[in-house]
């Protein structure tokens, strides 16, 4: 009859242990024992044995049997048969002698107290119970987290053991022939099914894990190629296709800080390429810079009415951490995140933010490269070389100051251009007066044919890219006005648009082309006065400084040519007015 009682107590401590081991962050407690880790499992098994005191098997004087649903206290000459040398067991294999021992300490001075102050050896037996269990699990664990199932048997029955030789000495040896084999059955089953329990999470835990590494690992060999382009709306869509193929979401996103970037899967016809983030959930996470998941449609909130996707993980992208875009991941229908989907999301987010990192590192120097030798050619650049030199030996026959002038302007145009080649950005300030020596030179060559006219402000310490006017200004000169003489305007025009500045340069030229305005600033084009490279350098410069919003946009019509930019407030931008 003991026998049966005391298993179902251990059907108690098993469902609890159950619920216990099914928690992560129990499993991450007893994987690293650090001081704050102790304590909080000498506090979960200190409920544990006291629990086990609680839900014990009265045994009176005459060695009859009592069963009581919660045992708050007994009698001076009764006993208790109980789970408490179980729990005490498995803490000290869980946590260690320190945890058994404490814990040992908490399951005594409770049997003491609910014994009406009668029992105190105990808390010494306990306490030892605790502290060699500890010793014998550390020492034969060897490698392994926790010793062998044989191992935990035999330490089981020492600790038993040890328990009913302080109760025979104690209390006598007639209630140890009672219950010596029901309690050291009890002990060795419970020990054993607890680690085995436990085991077999860790053990599924790291399978796991081992399986996720392999899946991010697949992943991020083949997203590299596109994430080391950068954030743009083609990497995107490539990176988009290549995780939903190779996961069970419905739905992958990437944005970057203020738009949809890709959205591929169920949701693509309102969730649409380069327009702005819809769900308040993404815009949480940018805004935080911290994961969020959705389990509902409500915490998704998409504006749209009838959107399929319930529930979400959304992660951020960071470089330097700095919050630059978010990598979204969704389910539809009944299908719910689970811890897996978390942690591969997670794992992918810190990997993508790595390679994002590299990527740009990598393209900005290669940028700046290309801007500093771009900066060496306009020096040694024949054709503009010879023009100059020739203007300035005809203007010394004829003007002497003019020609002073002219080699000055000659002069401001090279050393500007050296500067620029070696900078990421440079002020507003030091563009202006690079367009003005270019166009300055441009005059003394033909006087009456060109007018540039500034339409500015902002403060002059604005910061923008090198040659992020000057590229703009001698595309026009070059390419809008063909051979007309006269009456050709050139106008630059910088604005305060509320959160941005407007860069913007416009001509009245001839307009240009529907057949090259698309692959303007995005490819090379062929043309007889040139390929368009240093917009395609421009336009990759911005959005590498800015993002994908302060990309080029070109309107154009038979009257003329407006191309324009956009760059962010920076700090310091708005101290003073710049008066043009």
């Amino acid at each position: 009859m003991l026998m049966i009682l005391l298993f179902q107590r251990l059907g108690i401590i098993m469902i609890l242990a159950f619920l216990l081991v099914n928690n992560s962050y129990f499993r991450q407690l007893i994987e690293e024992r650090s001081k704050r880790e102790k304590l909080v499992l000498i506090f979960i098994f200190g409920i544990f044995v006291i629990i086990s005191n609680m839900t014990g098997i009265e045994i009176t004087s005459d060695k009859s049997l009592v069963e009581r649903p919660i045992l708050t206290t007994i009698s001076h000459s009764d006993s208790l048969a109980n789970t408490r040398t179980l729990v005490i067991t498995t803490a000290s294999l869980v946590g260690g002698p320190l945890v058994g021992t404490v814990v040992g300490i908490i399951g005594g001075i409770h049997r003491f107290f609910q014994g009406n102050f009668s029992g105190a050896f105990y808390i010494v037996s306990s306490a030892l119970v605790g502290y060699i269990s500890g010793r014998l699990g550390d020492k034969l664990k060897a490698n392994n987290l926790y010793p062998s199932t044989s191992q935990v048997i035999v330490i089981s029955i020492i600790a038993e053991c040890i328990q009913m030789l302080f109760v025979g000495f104690f209390t006598g040896w007639d209630l140890v022939k009672l219950i010596f084999i029901p309690m050291m059955l009890l002990n060795s089953l419970g020990s054993t099914l607890f680690l085995a329990i436990l085991k077999t999470y860790l053990s599924n835990e790291r399978q796991l894990r081992a399986v996720q590494t392999r899946d991010v690992l697949d992943l991020t060999q083949q997203t590299l190629p596109y994430l080391r382009q950068g954030l743009s709306q083609q990497s995107a869509a490539k990176v988009c296709n290549i995780i939903k193929q190779h996961t069970n979401f419905d739905a992958v996103g990437l944005t970057d800080r203020t738009n949809v970037l890709a959205h591929i899967g169920v949701g693509q016809d309102h969730h649409i390429s380069g327009q702005p983030v819809k769900t308040d959930l993404s815009k949480s996470v940018i805004l935080s810079g911290q994961p969020q998941v959705a389990l509902d449609k409500k915490a998704i909130a998409c504006p749209d009415q009838g959107c399929l996707l319930n529930s979400a993980i959304v992660v951020p992208l960071k470089i330097n951490d700095e919050t630059v875009g978010a990598l979204k991941m969704y389910f539809s229908g009944d299908k719910k995140m689970t811890e897996v989907e978390e942690n591969l999301a997670l794992g992918l987010s810190q990997i993508f933010s790595g390679q994002l990192a590299i990527g740009i590192a990598e393209e900005q120097n290669k940028l700046a490269s290309i801007a500093e030798i771009k900066a060496l050619q306009s020096q040694i650049n024949p054709h503009f070389f010879f023009n100059a030199i020739n203007t300035i030996s005809a203007l010394i026959r004829l003007d002497a100051n003019k020609a002073r002038y002219a080699l000055m302007q000659l002069s401001t145009f090279f050393r500007t251009s050296l500067q620029g080649g070696q900078d990421r950005e440079i002020t507003l300030e030091q563009e202006k007066a690079h367009v003005d020596a270019y166009m300055n030179l441009e005059k003394l060559r033909f006087p009456d044919k060109y007018q540039l006219d500034y339409y500015i402000t902002v403060p002059s310490k604005m910061t923008l890219p090198p040659f992020g006017l000057q590229v703009l200004v001698e595309n026009a000169v070059r390419h809008a006005f063909k051979d007309r003489k006269k009456d050709n305007r050139i106008c630059i025009s910088i604005t305060d648009q509320g959160d941005c500045y407007k860069v913007a340069v416009s001509d009245n030229g001839q307009g240009i082309s529907p057949n090259i305005i698309d692959k303007l600033g995005q490819e090379t084009v062929s043309e007889s006065k040139g390929t368009g490279t240093a917009l395609v350098n421009l336009n990759n410069r911005l959005n590498l400084l800015y993002g994908s919003a302060s990309q080029l946009h070109f309107d154009s019509t038979d009257n003329g040519t407006t191309v324009w930019y956009e760059i962010p407030y920076q700090k310091g931008d708005r101290d003073e007015n710049f008066n043009s």
